[in-house]
């Protein structure tokens, strides 16, 4: 046994502790704590606009190391998770209260069935919260979730760098921020201002970089009526997009279908996965769908396990994805981050939100000229 350093969430002090084996089987005691997210801006999407966020982190800790602590974060998004509901934050403290002071073994697999027998499958962001805190609390409480060069040796993830919804002059003061910033993926959502406006804005991003210069992407968020999409994709073509993201809304398998037959555009399936569990229905859904891309978010789909499958299914039909992060604060990014980092994937990832908020928690997740990388420099904050 040796000395481990850690870091107590409650004082801030660093402390001594005799290491133990953390993958024994143990009693742990969880817990959990809101906090609200502040916008450093007005963050339009089509379901609104967005100002704060609340949040909870999931604490899990034991007897035996009371200074060693493992957290995750439980943050469903507003009109979107499964578990976006008026009495989260009683149904997060009851499961904390319930799943206290049972044995859990630490191994991976093992902390995999736990939350999947413990925790209904309709609470996806809660799945995502525990198994990232028994995963962290099994690393000794270092914030190590997965480990890979990510964090040992500094591999940095390709990102792309996000535009939001907003009035036309917003919207080209982010395009130009990005750009100078080093970013050679841009992604901009649309479907909240005029169309011809958006197009507008893609034109312009072309005149300065064409397509070996800057990928872009779109995000419709389910924006476009059936009828109307097949048109507004050929316009969209001219703009040589790399893809576009859930352009009619969910549910609409049929149509989506067709449209990912006759699109000139390739087409990413983003909310479609909410709410799709097992393997059964997963294949089901790829099968009948046959889209080009899927776009995965653990906070929405019930946590890496389930995120896991969707990624072994799409590849067994040769279809392409990549990861997003769903605004959590930098708890729940650098668990979606190290997790992408065990994957060999060279498409940019949705993961540069790390900066949106005023009182994020301080990280060792910087970006660096378009990639995300870990700085182990850096503290973690509380």
């Amino acid at each position: 046994m040796g000395i481990v350093r850690t870091l107590d969430y409650k004082t801030c002090l660093v402390v001594e502790n005799v290491e133990t084996d953390m993958n024994k089987i143990k009693r742990l005691f969880f817990e959990c704590k809101k906090h609200i997210l502040d916008f450093k801006f007005d963050a339009g999407t089509s379901r609104g606009v967005l100002k704060q966020k609340e949040t909870y982190f999931v604490i899990v800790k034991s007897n035996n190391a009371p200074f060693i602590f493992g957290i995750g974060e439980a943050g469903p998004l507003p009109k979107l998770s499964l578990d976006d509901l008026p009495d989260f934050e009683s149904k997060l403290n009851q499961i904390c209260k319930e799943l206290s002071n049972l044995e859990v073994e630490l191994s991976q697999e093992e902390i995999f069935d736990f939350v999947k027998i413990n925790i209904p499958e309709s609470l996806p962001s809660i799945r995502f919260a525990f198994e990232s805190a028994l995963l962290d609390y099994s690393n000794k409480g270092k914030r190590l979730i997965f480990d890979s060069k990510f964090v040992s040796q500094r591999e940095a993830i390709p990102i792309n760098g996000l535009i939001w919804m907003g009035e036309k002059d917003f919207m080209l003061e982010q395009i130009d921020r990005k750009l100078q910033e080093g970013y050679d993926c841009i992604k901009m959502k649309i479907g909240a201002i005029d169309f011809e406006q958006e197009c507008d804005l893609l034109a312009y991003i072309r005149s300065k970089f064409d397509k070996n210069q800057i990928t872009l992407r779109v995000d419709a968020n389910g924006a476009f009526a059936p009828e109307e999409a097949l048109q507004k994709l050929n316009k969209l073509m001219d703009f040589d997009l790399h893809s576009i993201e859930q352009p009619i809304r969910q549910g609409q398998i049929l149509k989506m279908s067709d449209l990912c037959k006759k699109t000139p555009v390739p087409i990413a399936l983003d909310e479609e996965l909410i709410g799709i569990f097992g393997l059964k229905n997963k294949t089901q859904l790829l099968k009948q769908i046959n889209p080009q891309y899927i776009i995965l978010k653990p906070t929405l789909l019930g946590g890496f396990r389930e995120t896991k499958e969707w990624i072994e299914i799409a590849q067994s039909l040769n279809i392409s994805w990549w990861m997003t992060s769903a605004l959590e604060s930098n708890v729940g990014l650098n668990a979606i981050a190290q997790f992408t980092a065990t994957f060999d994937t060279i498409l940019p990832q949705g993961l540069g939100t790390g900066q949106l908020y005023h009182n994020n928690i301080n990280s060792p997740l910087i970006i660096e000229s378009g990639y995300l990388v870990y700085d182990q420099k850096a503290k973690w904050g509380i």
